[in-house]
């Protein structure tokens, strides 16, 4: 028993390696080549550079105003984030506290929309808010956060959904008897006791709409280069017969460089609302 639990341990030490290495390869990759020229990632992307220098990232961050356009994907993504948890946290909270035939098939339908690719949505989404309503033209940063907080929200609400129903009513109930109202009681009994589950959806929206390139894309095409993401602003490096790599992969790493640290801070709080649910 002592040798086949040893190499059983042994066996899913080397599995882990593996998916350790072929996990962080990809980001080894991509920081070893950011601080090679065009012609030395050409000639040999695995070897080590020949010199470390940050003239490419310098450069990168003139060209695509790193600074400005940090700020405009910084304020859609907290924006979204901030009224997604809250909207979705008291929708869910309705329809878990006051079940009905009306709340069940809005949770339903809300549900259900997840399963609906945006691609599917796309055209009939730009045709709405840009031709018909010209909300793209006017105003293209808010109409982006508004979509953003259409589209995360279904899956906020089903998480938060399963939560709830796991906090006692007896929490409530005294909060009522000290003489709390409705709003006093979510806000101050039951958002608190949700801080994990919260840290996890924000985590999870802000991985998905700081990297998101295809919304921004068509909402933000035409808004001029002061209104752009990170993820458009690295596409100055690119054109159709050519990519400038020693400045297009520094760009990268100094786009997904934010998201990376904000969820090393909070992977506490994701694995604790993971295990949360897990429990209840």
């Amino acid at each position: 028993m002592g040798v086949l639990s040893s190499a059983r341990r042994g066996f899913v030490l080397v599995l882990l390696a593996v998916a350790l290495i072929v996990s962080i390869f990809p980001f080894a990759l991509l920081l070893l080549n950011s601080f090679k020229s065009n012609a030395e990632i050409m000639a040999s992307p695995f070897s080590l550079p020949t010199s470390i220098g940050f003239d490419n990232f310098k450069i990168a961050m003139e060209q695509m105003h790193y600074f400005r356009s940090f700020m405009n994907t910084s304020v859609i993504t907290f924006t979204s984030i901030l009224v997604i948890l809250i909207l979705s946290a008291m929708t869910s909270y309705q329809f878990v506290r006051h079940p009905s035939r009306i709340n069940t098939t809005l949770f339903m339908m809300m549900v259900s929309s997840m399963i609906i690719p945006f691609q599917a949505i796309m055209i009939p989404l730009v045709s709405v808010y840009g031709r018909h309503l010209g909300w793209i033209s006017a105003m293209p940063q808010p109409t982006l956060i508004f979509m953003y907080i259409g589209f995360g929200s279904p899956l906020a609400v089903f998480i938060y959904h399963g939560f709830i129903k796991s906090i006692p009513r007896e929490l409530e109930q005294a909060a009522f008897i000290d003489g709390c109202g409705r709003n006093q009681t979510f806000f101050k009994i039951v958002f608190p006791i949700l801080l994990p589950t919260s840290v996890t959806i924000g985590i999870l929206h802000t991985l998905w709409i700081w990297n998101d390139f295809l919304l921004p894309l068509i909402v933000l095409q035409n808004a001029g280069k002061d209104s752009l993401t990170l993820p458009l602003a690295i596409q100055v490096f690119k054109d159709i017969y050519s990519t400038d790599y020693a400045k297009f992969l520094p760009g990268i790493l100094l786009t997904t460089l934010p998201v990376l640290l904000i969820y090393l801070f909070a992977q506490r709080y994701v694995i604790q609302g993971i295990l949360q649910g897990s429990v209840k």
